[in-house]
């Protein structure tokens, strides 16, 4: 009777996996794309002064801030300049480790990447 409660994937999923493995089997220059402007965002918001939590090469970038007013405050800031960040706080995070995190993508440009940091800075 395992079966009894069990679901498929929809096929609609699987071929988008399908395609997606597809693409990045095939091409590898959003692969590129996406380092350069991982490494190019966690460099400079060091580099200002920021403290970037986790892995160097992580496209998730938590901006800590610490404190959950100004963490808010600043991701609102930013929304005004259209760059699309998040604030988190406590109880998404622990108790005063407040953080705003920025999500690249390949699809970002550089100009992009380059705009979010002076938005920070």
């Amino acid at each position: 009777r395992p079966y009894l409660f069990s679901n498929t994937i929809a096929p609609a999923a699987v071929g988008g996996v399908v395609e997606v493995m597809n693409i990045l089997a095939g091409e590898n220059q959003f692969l590129q794309q996406l380092q350069s402007n991982t490494k190019l965002f966690r460099t400079e918001m060091k580099k200002a002064g920021f403290e970037i939590s986790g892995h160097d090469t992580c496209p998730i970038a938590p901006v800590m801030l610490y404190d959950a007013r100004i963490a808010a405050q600043f991701a609102e800031k930013m929304m005004a300049q259209s760059i699309y960040v998040i604030a988190f706080s406590y109880p998404v995070v622990p108790k005063d480790k407040a953080r705003i995190r920025v999500q690249l993508s390949a699809g970002h440009t550089t100009e992009d990447v380059e705009r979010a940091i002076k938005g920070f800075t």
